[in-house]
């Protein structure tokens, strides 16, 4: 069954530094659907995780004796094993490796059929990405593993850096002088990296009003590319139909 990707109205928390320092903590993250699977993958190394990436249930046990995780981010639904079916192989085999289920089912009978394969906490879908770093921040934390420590005042993605406390902003190594719609406008992408954002998103966020006719992000995603250079021209990819997503890589 295709689960539509979640919506992120609020931003996920922010590491200027955890995109440079060392990785701390290795995830799996498993589930059928790409683009949950990529915005995930993407989402999570922004924060200085190490993230492996499977689409089965096959595919999860195999990485999880390859690569040792210390925590699996778990979707319910796969086509071949599901889920649960997953957690309880790997708590048969002895492993007790934290699992974050991901999971469409919101009833308490799933959840708890879920606690008793041996899962430790539940995320339902569409969920806030901010919500996915607490918990698996949570569960790292409870298994002693180092997590990485978010500065949510300062943000990296590629050349561009912005600093909230400062208001300021470099591209490639240059201040850029942005007006303070501009500001918030690469603020809120870069806090949601990997994630496609819609106009209407955009302008709920940045204008709180939402108008996807007026033209008005467009206008703004020019200017702001205008201003940042060639790290902008790269950095803010355009989706048709959709919006935009900033990229990390």
């Amino acid at each position: 069954m295709t689960t539509p990707v979640p919506s992120v109205p609020s931003a996920v928390p922010s590491a200027a530094s955890a995109a440079s320092a060392s990785p701390a903590g290795r995830l799996l993250v498993v589930d059928d659907e790409e683009g949950i699977r990529s915005m995930l993958t993407m989402a999570l190394e922004f924060l200085g995780y190490q993230v492996i990436a499977a689409a089965t249930g096959r595919q999860a046990l195999q990485a999880v004796t390859r690569h040792d995780p210390d925590l699996i981010l778990l979707d319910v639904n796969l086509p071949d094993l599901g889920g649960f079916e997953v957690c309880r192989t790997l708590r048969d085999r002895g492993n007790a490796v934290p699992v974050l289920f991901l999971t469409g089912l919101g009833g308490v009978d799933d959840r708890v059929r879920g606690l008793d394969m041996g899962g430790d906490d539940f995320v339902t879908k569409p969920f806030e990405l901010k919500e996915v770093a607490a918990r698996v921040r949570a569960l790292l934390r409870r298994a002693g593993v180092t997590v990485p420590t978010p500065d949510r005042n300062r943000l990296r993605a590629g050349a561009v850096q912005l600093d909230a406390d400062a208001h300021q902003v470099w591209a490639g190594g240059r201040p850029v002088d942005l007006t303070t719609t501009e500001f918030a406008l690469l603020r809120y992408l870069m806090e949601n990296p990997g994630r496609v954002l819609s106009r209407g998103q955009i302008q709920e966020r940045v204008w709180n009003h939402r108008d996807e006719g007026s033209g008005v992000v467009d206008t703004y995603i020019y200017y702001l590319r205008r201003k940042l250079g060639e790290p902008g021209q790269s950095l803010i990819r355009t989706v048709r139909g959709v919006g935009y997503q900033l990229c990390t890589n």
